[in-house]
C-alpha cells in the first residue's frame, strides 16, 4: 500500500507537505463522526501551490495520500507534546478536531495497541522515506535542506488566541538549521509589506523540523505556517476555495523563500 508519493529532484532542496492527504481508510468511517470524513483540518491545496515551484526549482516534493486523522505526521512517535503548557493540542493519533469536538463516536476511540499499528503503517514509511532523501540529497550536494509547509485556519480558538500572523517560519528557536540561513528567510519577511510575520512565534517548527533539521550533520530544516486566508477564502467550503487571484500573489514570496535557502551555502 502506498502511504505518500515521493518525487524526486535535482537540487538539495525536499519540500515536505505532512498534512495534505485527505483519504480515511473505509475501517475507520463507522467508528468516526460524519462531520470528519470531509477531512476538515487538512492542509487544503498546498500541493497545488507547492507542486509547479518544486518543478519550477528541481527540489522533491513529498506529500501523504491519508488524512491526519488517520495519524499525524508531524508529531512525534511517542507522542510527546511539542510545546508543553500550551492549551488544546491533537497527538500523534487526533481524537478532536481543532474546534475541540469529538472525532469518533463515543467509545470508538482507538486503543494503544490500533496507535502503534498506525505508526508502523503510515507514519514510518513516510518517514523513512523523507530521511533517505534528506540524506541522499545531502551526500549529493553537501547539504540537505528540508522545507516543511503548512497551512492552517487564521483563526482557531482552541488552538491559540486572537488571529494568526500571516507567515509563520519556525526553526525551533535557530536550532534546526544555521544561523545565516534563518536571517536570510526572515530578510525576506521583512522586505514585503502585504503579509504579516513571525519568525520563532507560535509555531517555531513541528517534529519533522526539529528531527531532521541537525545543521552540524548538513542538514537544515525550516517550517512555514501559513494562514489558509493567503491563497483561499476561508469561509467556503474549504475543498472548493482555493483561490487564484490570492495565491498569485502569496506564491513569489514563498518562492522567494525557498530561492533563499537553495542560494545559501555553508
Amino acid at each position: 500500500m502506498s502511504v505518500f508519493r515521493l518525487q524526486q529532484g535535482r537540487g538539495p532542496l525536499l519540500i515536505s507537505l505532512p498534512h495534505v492527504g485527505t483519504e480515511i481508510p473505509p475501517e475507520l468511517h463507522d467508528r468516526l463522526v460524519p462531520r470528519a470524513l470531509a477531512s476538515e483540518d487538512t492542509d487544503w491545496h498546498l500541493e497545488r501551490l507547492y507542486a509547479p515551484l518544486a518543478e519550477k526549482l528541481g527540489a522533491s516534493l513529498i506529500v501523504p495520500r491519508y488524512s491526519r486523522y488517520v495519524i499525524d505526521l508531524n508529531r512525534p512517535p511517542n507522542d510527546a507534546p511539542l510545546y508543553p503548557g500550551a492549551s488544546g493540542g491533537t497527538g500523534l493519533v487526533p481524537t478532536r478536531f481543532f474546534t475541540d469536538d469529538p472525532l469518533y463516536r463515543a467509545g470508538a476511540e482507538p486503543a494503544a495497541d490500533e496507535v502503534a499499528a498506525r505508526r508502523e503503517t503510515y507514519w514510518q514509511p513516510y518517514h523513512y522515506a523523507l530521511q533517505s532523501e534528506l540524506m541522499r540529497l545531502r551526500d549529493r550536494h553537501g547539504r540537505g535542506l528540508l522545507f516543511d509547509g503548512h497551512s492552517i485556519r487564521s483563526e482557531l480558538p482552541w488552538l491559540f488566541e486572537g488571529e494568526l500572523p500571516a507567515l509563520n517560519l519556525g526553526t525551533a528557536d535557530g536550532d534546526a538549521c544555521d544561523p545565516g540561513m534563518t536571517a536570510r528567510l526572515a530578510g525576506v519577511l521583512a522586505g514585503q509589506a502585504q503579509y504579516s510575520h513571525v519568525v520563532n512565534g507560535r509555531f517555531k517548527g513541528g517534529f519533522i523540523t526539529r528531527h531532521y533539521g541537525r545543521p552540524g550533520d548538513g542538514l537544515h530544516a525550516v517550517q512555514l505556517e501559513m494562514c489558509q486566508r493567503c491563497y483561499m477564502d476561508e469561509a467556503a467550503d474549504p475543498a472548493g476555495a482555493y483561490d487564484e487571484a490570492r495565491a498569485a500573489q502569496v506564491l513569489p514570496v514563498i518562492e522567494q523563500l525557498l530561492q533563499e535557502m537553495l542560494a545559501w551555502h555553508p
